[in-house]
This record gives structure tokens, C-alpha cells and sequence, in this order.
């Protein structure tokens, strides 16, 4: 056999353990939660040595980070829909499937983002992650209000970053709700309700534009 082939084998086995070990860690996380889960009762579930886990990850706080990372992801696909609107409500309805199916997210993510919550709270390397996250998506938004502004669709007398931080929190804060199931009313109600009360303050009426 090749030595190519050999490498190729071993970095295989290697990307194998390593899903296993996360696949392992998720399950202990949904059962225990963040504080209670222990990285033995990790590799016991993953039936994997010590040493092996940790060539992969240096402790549960590794683990849950990428457990975040991949799962955030998907949050960040939506906050990335194609957004060149050439209406007030063409954005209405961009910004109102986006809200929309973020806070669905939430709803289908509830038990790991619950996890994750816990962290966030105990954990200055987790909180230190959400941190740049929430940064991600602000810079996002922040390039959306840019171009909307730029094409005379919105206000221009606000700064573009401030609009989109508020934008964001407010989204967070019912994000948080609904993993929490404090939410009143649907994921469609909040979804139109919040969309609506940001794009009536941030986008001109059709006859005020320039």
C-alpha cells in the first residue's frame, strides 16, 4: 500500500472518531445539560480512550463550541438570503421570511440551543462565542441597511450599525423566549409583528423617496 493511501486511511479514521466523539457529546448535552455533563461520560457513550479524545478536543467546552459553530450555521444561512430589494415592500417580505424562519430555527433547535443558553451563562469561552456570533450577524444586517440607504429605499439619518444591532437584540430577545417557551403568540405573529415595527421605522414611504 501506498504511503498516500495509508495517510489517507488514517485521516479517515480520524475524521470517523472525531464525529463520534461529537455525536456522543450531543446525546450527554440533551440528557445532563452543559454543567453536568463530564467528558468521561463522553467517551464512555463514543467508546473511545482518553487519549484519543482528547488528540481531538481539549474538553467539553471544545466540544459544545462546535456543536454551536455547526449549528449557528444554519442560523447564518438565513441571515445570507440574496437581499436587493427595489421596494419598501419587497424588503418587507425579504426581512419578514428571514425573521420568520430564524426564530423557526429556534423553535426546531429548542433542546440544543436551551445547552447552549446554560453555557453562555457559565462559560466565558462560550459567551466569548456567542459574542461573535451575534458580531457575525450584526455586520450582516449592517451591509443589508447599507444598500437598502444607498438606493434611497431607507432613512439615512441613523447609522447603519445601531439600526442593525437593535435589529438583531430584538430578534435575539424572542429567539431566547421561544427556546425557552416564554414566547406569547406564534412564531408568525412575533415574526410579522417585530418585521413590520422595524421596516416602518427604518424604510421610506414610496412618495418621500428621492
Amino acid at each position: 500500500m501506498k504511503e498516500h493511501e495509508i495517510e489517507d486511511k488514517r485521516h479517515l479514521r480520524s475524521l470517523v472518531t472525531r464525529q463520534k466523539i461529537l455525536e456522543a457529546s450531543k446525546y450527554i448535552f440533551l440528557q445532563e445539560g452543559f454543567q453536568k455533563t463530564t467528558i468521561s461520560q463522553v467517551i464512555k457513550r463514543a467508546k473511545v480512550g482518553y487519549g484519543t479524545a482528547y488528540v481531538h478536543f481539549n474538553g467539553k467546552e471544545a466540544l459544545l463550541s462546535v456543536l454551536m459553530e455547526e449549528v449557528m450555521n444554519q442560523f447564518y444561512e438565513i441571515a445570507e438570503m440574496p437581499f436587493f430589494p427595489k421596494t419598501k415592500q419587497e424588503a418587507k417580505e425579504i426581512i419578514e421570511k428571514q425573521a420568520y424562519r430564524f426564530l423557526k430555527m429556534a423553535e426546531t433547535e429548542r433542546e440544543i440551543m436551551r445547552v447552549f443558553q446554560e453555557a453562555i451563562g457559565m462559560s466565558a469561552v462560550i459567551a466569548h462565542q456567542w459574542k461573535d456570533i451575534r458580531e457575525q450577524f450584526v455586520a450582516r444586517i449592517s451591509k443589508d441597511i447599507l444598500y437598502v440607504q444607498e438606493h434611497h429605499l431607507a432613512r439615512c439619518d441613523m447609522k447603519a450599525h445601531i439600526i442593525a444591532k437593535g435589529w438583531f437584540f430584538m430578534n435575539e430577545m424572542y429567539l431566547w423566549e421561544i427556546v425557552q417557551e416564554e414566547h406569547d403568540g406564534s412564531v408568525e405573529e412575533i415574526s410579522q409583528t417585530i418585521s413590520s415595527l422595524y421596516v416602518n421605522g427604518l424604510y421610506r414611504e414610496e412618495k418621500d423617496k428621492k
